[in-house]
């Protein structure tokens, strides 16, 4: 049942109002609670997701183990090869609808095309929510085309993303002014509530709805009271003098969708080296990738290759820059001495973009004090959980727990 436009609450008001609410999942991941001093050498997650995939024949060594040989998109990472981990043969279990399952991502919630079901909390905001008080930023969560994100909070509503590098920086970096702070007190400070204010204007709303939208206003409710927690918590940092960085990174070519990647993973670098955040996800979306030599296309058309040789040797010029660009990420963290306490994950929700298949999830894992230089190759057609993966990354950051989404254990193989 649709929200009504009864005079109630007109339906100009209840988008207006939903304007904030949409901005609320961005302020729990932007905004701090309040923490001890960090310990000396603090765990951390970068998730890169890719919506098109990749190309797993030039992804995927042929062979297993320490001794593997370096497919094509792996020969440049070489000088990294005991930094990082090859994972073939895996999936979400349950997860299915092709471009849909991005929802799941991070989150490995069994979902298909057309489902009603609810998300549930991804490994980012779970990480978070337990670990997230230490920095000013407990986490953040990025793309390089939209708002959209895999991102997820408790209560199933999507996080919406930074979709500017620029901004990105300007936040991480840039002081707010003194009448900015003064607002931010304020709000911090009022004693009356958010949801007192609304309360009066959505009784009646409540009643003229069904039970679908109900349940949607009170996640809504929810969120507006997670917003208010955050917003008191938040009170000790305003005051509290942002990083002082130089220039911010080289703005990316705008048709060149890897480079859009690469200039956020610089700035993704910065924040973790000043230790602004410890949990962060960057959803690779953009579509245009025409400035790169020797492409002609979409990123979108050349996913549906179709087996074609000219789509696949212009889809690989665009693959070969994102993974480089990962790789170039991977070395920052080796230089800065952050690798062995960072990891990264590299990873889609699609096996194959061509035919929209969610099996074989391409996955590169990085960092974290494992060791690594090894192709764990696991059953293409009988997928090993990659939620395992998550569950081991989540004992890795120390936290007690024995399951994560769909997992049935911690990773085999991941030493």
């Amino acid at each position: 049942m649709h929200i009504s436009t009864r005079k109630a609450l007109p339906r100009r008001s209840v988008l207006k109002q939903a304007g904030v609410v949409l901005g609320l999942p961005l302020l729990d991941a932007m905004t701090p609670a309040f923490g001890a001093s960090p310990p000396p050498n603090p765990k951390r997650f970068v998730g890169v997701s890719l919506s098109l995939g990749l190309h797993n024949p030039y992804l995927v060594p042929k062979d297993d183990g320490t001794s593997y040989t370096p497919s094509p998109y792996l020969k440049s990472l070489q000088d990294l090869r005991e930094k990082f981990t090859i994972i073939s043969g895996t999936s979400h279990p349950g997860v299915k609808g092709g471009h849909t399952a991005e929802a799941s991502i991070f989150s490995a919630c069994p979902m298909r095309r057309g489902s009603n079901s609810k998300n549930t909390i991804s490994l980012d905001q779970y990480m978070a929510k337990y670990l997230g008080d230490q920095t000013r930023f407990p986490s953040l969560v990025l793309n390089t085309a939209s708002q959209r994100s895999p991102s997820y909070a408790e209560n199933g509503a999507m996080i919406p993303a930074i979709d500017d590098p620029r901004k990105l920086f300007a936040t991480l970096f840039t002081s707010d002014s003194q009448e900015a702070r003064k607002q931010q007190k304020d709000i911090a400070r009022s004693g009356q509530s958010i949801m007192d204010i609304l309360r009066s204007e959505t009784k009646a709303l409540e009643r003229q709805v069904g039970p679908g939208d109900r349940e949607k206003l009170d996640e809504w409710f929810t969120s507006v009271r997670e917003l208010e927690r955050r917003l008191k918590a938040n009170e000790a940092w305003i005051d509290t003098p942002k990083p002082k960085i130089g220039a911010p990174p080289v703005a990316p070519d705008r048709n060149n969708a890897p480079d859009i990647m690469r200039a956020f993973l610089d700035t993704v670098f910065l924040a973790l080296q000043t230790d602004s955040t410890r949990f962060v996800t960057l959803h690779c979306a953009g579509n245009s990738v025409r400035a790169l030599e020797g492409v002609e296309e979409s990123y979108h058309s050349l996913s549906h290759h179709g087996q074609s040789g000219n789509k696949l040797e212009q889809l690989a010029i665009v693959e070969k820059a994102t993974i480089d660009h990962w790789g170039d990420f991977l070395r920052k963290l080796r230089e800065a001495h952050l690798i062995d306490d960072t990891m990264v994950l590299l990873t889609s929700n699609l096996g194959n973009a061509s035919s929209h298949d969610n099996r074989n999830m391409p996955v590169l894992f990085g960092g974290g004090g494992y060791r690594h230089g090894r192709h764990l190759a696991f059953s293409t057609t009988h997928n090993y959980p990659l939620p395992n993966l998550y569950l081991s990354m989540l004992q890795n950051l120390g936290m007690e727990v024995e399951k994560f989404a769909t997992s049935t254990g911690t990773m085999k193989g991941l030493l």
